[in-house]
């Protein structure tokens, strides 16, 4: 072999550990970021069962497939959601004690000529807690407290009363789902011997549309993008930079929840892509988009919400190198964040003086 031959090869041999250098250096520049080891994520409680809109109504995450709901200006719209007449566990609770309330609910009372047991009236339920789409209900008058509450074993009652939910975000309470409630209410009077009360069919719709007009008008619901700037980030690495911004674990994989600084609830989520949280080999999942999302009826705004949401935003832009964006993908500069403050001021006055204060009880089941 000439020493033109061995000069060639010994180049050739040069280029070739050359590219394959650069091609490792590349697959390592642009694969998912991972979690710094020694500080994974830890897997707190999921909190997603104490908001109401959960993950039946939770928005899309980027790269579902879906798009998030658009609306007006910042404002997303909003999402039927499954909801509970009951009250959550969350903060700020102690404003309505039980279930049935005569603003946003349709009520019969049922009457007894004598004290019912617990377990007599739990055996009369009816076997769904909805009519239609609207969430019915029987609370007991308590024989030795006087307080109403939910049919319990070991309890007597002296009095019953029945109830549907005028509006959610499925609409208004309807002239068929009042119908059944009233043959639910009935079934339920006639087994433990009672004799109801209805009140007047169209009076209870006429007050439904005008309190689901009223909801449609002041709902709320924000969602932003936070947007990769350059390599995409593994789900682990995801939570953990959640996690050090105070989110913890939903229900649902690709989704966390910033939880309330009262009692219990929550006041942001966030989610991602949950093919990718479902992956078999979640670090090599890429994820270039997360959502970060207000629903604005659910958070009492004592909990300062918004501006939680701006400072979780500023957090995770920092540490994870990303860029806000809105639904559309175009970055958001500080400055337009300033009007939708101003903004969600005004709705909270006006729900306010609705008495559907933001993460009152009455607005989470309305708002659901």
């Amino acid at each position: 072999m000439s020493t033109l031959q061995i000069s060639l090869a010994v180049v050739g041999a040069a280029l070739l550990a050359a590219i394959v250098a650069w091609n490792a250096w590349n697959n390592h520049k642009n694969a998912p970021r991972r979690p710094e080891r020694g500080d994974a994520p830890r897997q707190e409680p999921a909190l997603d069962g104490t908001l109401p809109l959960a993950d039946a109504a939770a928005q899309p995450a980027p790269g579902d497939g879906q798009s998030p709901p658009a609306g007006d200006s910042d404002f997303a719209a909003t999402v039927p959601g499954e909801d509970a007449l009951a009250l959550p566990p969350a903060s700020h609770a102690s404003e309505r004690r039980y279930a049935l309330d005569a603003l946003v609910d349709a009520i019969a009372p049922l009457a007894l000529e004598h004290a019912v047991t617990g377990d007599a009236a739990l055996a009369a339920l009816p076997p769904t807690r909805r009519a239609g789409s609207k969430p019915f209900a029987i609370e007991g008058q308590n024989e030795d407290t006087g307080q109403w509450e939910m049919p319990a074993p070991g309890r007597r009652y002296r009095a019953f009363q029945a109830g549907v939910q005028l509006a959610n975000r499925t609409g208004a309470l309807n002239e068929i789902e009042f119908s059944e409630f009233v043959a639910k209410a009935q079934a339920f009077a006639d087994a433990v011997g009672a004799a109801p009360d209805f009140p007047d069919m169209l009076h209870e719709v006429a007050r439904a549309r005008e309190l689901d007009q009223f909801a449609s008008d002041h709902d709320a619901q924000l969602a932003f993008v936070l947007r990769a700037r350059q390599a995409a980030w593994s789900p682990g690495y995801v939570h953990q930079n959640a996690a050090r911004a105070g989110f913890v674990a939903g229900t649902l994989p690709g989704r966390m929840v910033l939880p309330a600084l009262g009692e219990g609830g929550a006041v942001l989520a966030l989610s991602f892509d949950t093919q990718a949280a479902l992956s078999e080999d979640p670090e090599q999942s890429a994820v270039r988009e997360l959502l970060l999302s207000l629903d604005v009826a659910q958070a009492h705004r004592s909990e300062q919400p918004f501006a939680r949401l701006r400072e979780s935003a500023r957090m995770l832009c920092e540490s994870m190198d990303a860029v806000l964006c809105d639904q559309n993908g175009v970055p958001l500069p500080a400055m337009a964040m300033d009007p939708i403050a101003a903004d969600l001021e005004l709705l909270y006055d006006q729900l306010d003086a609705r008495d559907l204060s933001a993460g009152s009880p009455q607005a989470r089941r309305v708002f659901s």
